[in-house]
């Protein structure tokens, strides 16, 4: 048959089943490990598919529980993804990273202890945005932020730690005008003075 050409797009989907395996690998790309959630299929199924969700709704807990037995798709929670299909990559949690410069004496600074710190932070560039001789908080009550509640605990009186803190952990996307930009990874130098 000289002269024919084969069609290149995918076949429509026929079943209920088909039609929301369909559904779920049409949704933009997300970085949850879970899929996508039925009321993102369901939506998808009425604007695209003319798939009435309402009138079909228990036609379609069918569907996806079948889909499931079949192990056709995976589901956690509400949310379902199609069994094989690559998983999407999940970022890396932002992580502080501690050196340890001296190791002071006594008992460790713990959550709920007000501490007594002398500090400077600076930027990637090395320029200082703050500085302290002394400053209090207490740890673990979200007085300061999330890289310091981190980062702290443990350190004994008369101990110096180096912190890197990465932009989620320090002041994130909103940064601290005018000292901090947005986005920006910090390092402080701190010694604990003291644990009240």
């Amino acid at each position: 048959m000289a002269g024919t050409k084969k069609s290149t797009t995918p076949p429509a989907p026929k079943t209920l089943l088909d039609k929301i395996i369909y559904a779920i690998r049409a949704q933009p790309p997300t970085t949850n490990p879970n899929g996508v959630s039925r009321a993102s299929i369901a939506k998808y199924l009425q604007a695209e598919l003319d798939v009435d969700t309402k009138s079909k709704s228990a036609q379609l807990k069918t569907a996806f529980k079948k889909g499931v037995e079949k192990g056709k798709l995976i589901q956690t929670g509400q949310s379902f993804r199609v069994a094989g299909d690559p998983m999407p990559d999940v970022p890396e949690e932002a992580k502080i990273a501690i050196e340890d410069l001296k190791v002071g004496s006594g008992p460790s600074a713990q959550v709920g202890d007000t501490v007594v710190m002398k500090y400077e932070g600076k930027l990637d560039d090395g320029s200082v945005f703050d500085s302290s001789n002394s400053f209090d908080f207490t740890l673990g009550a979200g007085e300061v932020i999330k890289g310091w509640d981190q980062g702290i605990p443990g350190m004994k009186v008369g101990g110096r730690r180096k912190l890197f803190v990465p932009s989620k952990l320090g002041y994130g996307k909103r940064g601290a005008a005018p000292e901090i930009p947005p986005n920006a990874d910090l390092h402080f130098t701190v010694k604990l003075k003291e644990i009240r």
